[in-house]
C-alpha cells in the first residue's frame, strides 16, 4: 500500500468517525430541544392558569373593598 493511500484510509476514517460524532450530538440536541420545547409548553400552561387565578383574585379583592367601602358608608349614615 502506497503512502498516499494509506494517508487517504487515515483520512476517510477520521471523517466518518467526526460524520458519527456529529450525528450522534446532533442527536442529543433533538431530544434536548424536544424537552425543552415540552417544558416551554407546560411554563406556558402553568403561566396561563396562574393568570386566571390572579385574576380571579384580584376580581374577588375588588368585590370585597366595595363591600368594605359600602359598610363604611352606611356605618357614617
Amino acid at each position: 500500500m502506497s503512502k498516499a493511500a494509506s494517508a487517504k484510509d487515515r483520512v476517510d476514517d477520521a471523517l466518518s468517525r467526526l460524520e458519527s460524532m456529529v450525528e450522534e450530538r446532533l442527536r442529543a440536541e433533538s431530544v434536548r430541544s424536544e424537552e425543552l420545547a415540552k417544558r416551554l409548553n407546560k411554563l406556558e400552561q402553568q403561566h396561563d392558569d396562574l393568570k386566571k387565578v390572579a385574576m380571579d383574585v384580584e376580581g374577588r379583592l375588588e368585590r370585597a373593598m366595595e363591600y368594605i367601602r359600602s359598610l363604611l358608608a352606611a356605618d357614617q349614615e
